[in-house]
């Protein structure tokens, strides 16, 4: 499914230098995301993401219980859905989802998009890294999964809901 692949990074101390492609890296159907600043360099305090959406990438709606996430939306546009509304993310918008907040995305007009994301805390990242070394039998085992979502803070709540261009 995943694959992490971690190229060099430098760093100095407590000080990290990513060039552009640097950085664990999890390349999934929809997605390839880049670990740029990984929970190991804030001790906790934030997890910053480089997240290259594919053409068919969409994420159904869920929200988080302890922790927030902001977006920074670099290139395409992204049908955003935030507490009940659609937002049209374009290159430049930033949305940001305390806790608690129900939110959904998918890629509009079936071009790839490009964004920035934190997650505070942080925790975002181990996610990804135990979805990595997953079979594709783990993401069948629904009492496995149910697992890993509590663990990491991700409460499923449907599919993304009906755009009103649907």
């Amino acid at each position: 499914m995943g694959s992490s692949k971690r190229k060099n990074s430098r760093m100095t101390g407590k000080a990290l230098h990513l060039a552009p492609g640097e950085g664990p890296n999890y390349d999934w159907e929809n997605d390839h995301t880049f670990v740029k600043v990984g929970s190991e360099h804030t001790d906790g305090a934030y997890t910053l993401m480089e997240d290259n959406l594919k053409a068919s990438f969409a994420l159904g709606l869920h929200k988080h219980a302890t922790h927030a996430e902001t977006f920074y939306f670099l290139e395409g546009v992204v049908n955003f859905y935030l507490d009940g509304d659609w937002i049209k993310a374009v290159a430049g918008t930033t949305i940001h989802v305390p806790a608690g907040i129900e939110h959904a995305c998918r890629v509009a007009d079936g071009n790839p998009a490009k964004m920035l994301m934190i997650f505070q805390p942080s925790g975002f990242d181990g996610f990804l890294a135990e979805l990595a070394k997953m079979k594709p039998e783990d993401f069948e085992d629904q009492a496995n999964m149910d697992a890993l979502n509590k663990k990491y803070d991700i409460i499923p709540l449907g599919p993304v809901p009906e755009h009103p261009d649907d």
